[in-house]
């Protein structure tokens, strides 16, 4: 049986997984390999609420302002009380007045998923140009709706959306360094890696694979209805995965993406 299973293809592994689970659990599942053709996609453009993985083409816009000019990620910011958001993120704790770069707005957004720099962020950049830019970008079906914690606009029907195919796309492009410029998406990459959350794609994932250390390249979103993650694993042939889970609770929605990730990365790691 071990040789058997080792000798499945991912997409029969991939499979077999989703179908062990409930007809009520949503996966919107995208896998790439980054260095060859191998791919699986599973109900991959379903467009799903978002959550926080929003943030990613809202980093992403932030970069390609930084490249045009318009936006300095060593400028200062001095936060408000009125701009402090609750759920996720350090900027709510600090004093009123206190200075941020625009970098560390960034770099917040992305590792703690920080709201506060997010909203700070967003009316900054403009939603319009961050919408304009995933336009742009070749990814419809993504939308940048309200910003974070507004639940007036989420009582009203308002959200923001993304599809599983839609987030490799642009995590592909930043791995490619197609967008912005090779040196910002180095610096996306960096911050991406640092990411605090590991309850999702890093899970199950060694810390050390036959290639060497693993660093995971990632953004994570949780609300009550949804836990997803996107990012790139960097595996013995890196790839990029996608994955929102719907119509359970947020820890089976873990374990979910979780065994996911490391059916996916043990396929990728092999020798």
């Amino acid at each position: 049986m071990p040789a058997l299973m080792h000798a499945q293809s991912l997409p029969e592994k991939l499979t077999a997984s989703l179908n062990t689970l409930p007809s009520s659990v949503t996966v919107s599942l995208a896998v790439q390999s980054l260095a060859d053709q191998t791919s699986f996609y599973h109900q991959a453009d379903d467009r799903s609420p978002s959550a926080s993985i929003i943030k990613l083409p809202v980093m992403v816009e932030a970069m390609e302002q930084v490249k045009a000019g318009t936006f300095a990620l060593t400028e200062k910011h001095l936060l408000t009380e009125a701009e402090k958001a609750g759920g996720s993120g350090v900027l709510q704790t600090y004093a009123a007045g206190s200075p941020v770069t625009n970098l560390e707005l960034v770099t917040l957004m992305i590792t703690h998923s920080d709201n506060t720099a997010t909203n700070i962020l967003i009316h900054k950049l403009g939603k319009d140009a961050i919408n304009r830019r995933i336009k742009a970008l070749g990814l419809p079906q993504t939308q940048l709706n309200r910003i974070m914690m507004d639940t007036a606009a989420v009582r009203r029907g308002i959200e923001n959306y993304v599809t599983a195919r839609e987030m490799n796309t642009l995590l592909t492009a930043i791995y490619r360094q197609t967008i912005a410029t090779p040196a910002l998406c180095t610096q996306m990459l960096g911050i991406l890696k640092q990411n605090t959350d590991t309850l999702t794609i890093p899970r199950l994932i060694p810390e050390t694979g036959s290639a060497g250390p693993v660093a995971i390249a990632h953004k994570t979103g949780t609300l009550t209805y949804v836990r997803g993650d996107a990012g790139i694993v960097y595996a013995r042939r890196p790839f990029v995965m996608s994955v929102l889970v719907r119509g359970t609770t947020t820890e089976k929605a873990e374990q979910i993406i979780g065994d996911l990730a490391l059916h996916c990365f043990t396929y990728f790691d092999q020798p």
